[in-house]
């Protein structure tokens, strides 16, 4: 008796071609967000070059510059992953620090209430604190790893 599933969906349903499958489409996701950031740095850019014919507002201008700073990190963010595979940790935790430090120049220092700067202080501690000492666990968890791990009883006695 013939198989009634063609050979063809059967190879659809195989873990390693759906695997495949999967990554493929993730990456033509990830590639579309860094068209559409692309094309959103380039309309700020313009906008931005277009607020300087007009007179100055320092707050605006810096925000503005700020806010394509962002985008172009995570533009890098993104096309790191593309070819790495994974997600830079301090990329992402600078983008926050200064994504925090915009909203701050963009509301003004005086105007936010003293609750929310002492939040964002800590916000912005425990972020400098992660860039600082991400290197050093790396480093720690690298070495750990390439410690013998002991493949007997005869191995630890020696």
């Amino acid at each position: 008796m013939p198989n009634p599933i063609p050979t063809q969906i059967t190879k659809w349903f195989k873990l390693h071609t759906i695997v495949r499958n999967l990554e493929l489409f993730q990456d033509f996701i990830v590639i579309s967000l860094c068209l559409g950031l692309f094309c959103v740095m380039l309309s700020r850019l313009v906008d931005l070059f277009s607020r300087l014919l007009q007179p100055l507002d320092l707050r605006q201008v810096t925000s503005d510059i700020l806010f394509i700073l962002i985008l172009v990190e995570l533009f890098r963010l993104l096309v790191d992953y593309l070819q790495e595979r994974r997600i830079s940790v301090g990329a992402a935790v600078e983008i926050s620090i200064v994504s925090s430090l915009r909203e701050v120049i963009l509301q003004g220092v005086l105007d936010i209430p003293r609750d929310s700067i002492i939040a964002i202080s800590i916000f912005l501690v425990v972020l400098g604190g992660l860039l600082i000492f991400m290197p050093l666990m790396v480093e720690h968890f690298t070495h750990i790893s390439k410690m013998q791990i002991p493949n007997s009883l005869e191995d630890l006695q020696n």
